[in-house]
């Protein structure tokens, strides 16, 4: 470990701009290309950092005397010795367009206040709990499969992953297989995790948005479960804002009420990626 520590602190003394007060200078582990438009990567974990599985950080790139932040869900379990995070390639974006570039042992900075709505907390007790993502909107999700106190609160855990394109769904397919052979929630999971994979535009054998799919009854009747009913059913919602809206508007008109950390209900969202 002093060897990594030596080799960030080197890497660190070397880079054009000084880090900015007050921010992690973070060290990339790994990175996965999936897609053209698809990447995940792993940077270390600063020793003080405590988050909630759900929650969202702030990162940037050492590339300017002000770096330019964006809101990113952290992927990891609160309990891993790492950070992991799932991010779309824009190739105009002001920070994606060099985050994608990224190489093991470059430098990410982070900032050191985790927040969000997405966690177990801002939940009611209930019997099942639906985490509904569109693209890059697994990624809290991928967090919380793997967070045990999930399965502790709930007795089936459904996620569901829709994208255009089958390759789009590579990461949440390796994150639904490998969650039922994880050491720590494998046995957990194994039993509780429910995983439903959409396409919209490349046909595969399961197709269609996810609000179609609630509003015909085909997401319910494809998993052999009841319609949502807020006396059973807990929801997540991470993704598009037109996903979010248009879900969120099913869910009150069966009677669900929106939660948050200090208010706990029958479903939450993510405001920070929306609008």
């Amino acid at each position: 470990m002093q060897d990594a520590a030596v080799t960030k602190d080197a890497t660190v003394s070397a880079l054009p701009f000084p880090i900015p007060a007050n921010v992690h200078a973070e060290r990339v582990v790994s990175v996965t290309h999936y897609t053209d438009r698809l990447f995940s990567f792993r940077i270390t974990r600063p020793q003080s950092l405590r988050f909630r599985s759900g929650e969202f950080v702030m990162i940037g790139l050492p590339n300017a005397e002000k770096p330019i932040y964006r809101a990113y869900s952290v992927a990891s379990p609160a309990w891993d010795d790492e950070l992991e995070f799932y991010s779309i390639k824009v190739q105009d974006g002001p920070l994606t367009q060099h985050l994608q570039k990224i190489q093991p042992g470059d430098i990410v900075l982070l900032r050191p206040k985790p927040t969000g709505t997405l966690v177990l907390d801002a939940l009611t007790p209930a019997k099942r709990v639906f985490m509904i993502a569109t693209g890059t909107g697994i990624a809290p999700f991928a967090s919380l499969i793997r967070e045990p106190e999930t399965y502790e609160k709930f007795e089936q855990v459904i996620l569901t992953n829709t994208c255009r394109d089958a390759a789009d769904l590579q990461y949440g397919n390796e994150l639904a297989a490998m969650a039922s052979e994880d050491p720590l929630i494998g046995e957990m999971a194994g039993g509780k995790l429910v995983y439903y994979a959409t396409t919209t535009r490349e046909e595969t054998p399961n197709m269609g948005r996810i609000t179609t799919l609630i509003e015909n009854g085909k997401l319910f009747s494809d998993l052999g479960i009841p319609p949502l009913d807020p006396a059973t059913d807990r929801v997540m919602l991470c993704g598009s804002m037109a996903m979010i809206k248009d879900v969120a508007s099913l869910l009150e008109a069966r009677g669900f009420t929106e939660g948050s950390n200090s208010a706990p209900a029958e479903f939450v969202l993510e405001r920070a990626f929306v609008g």
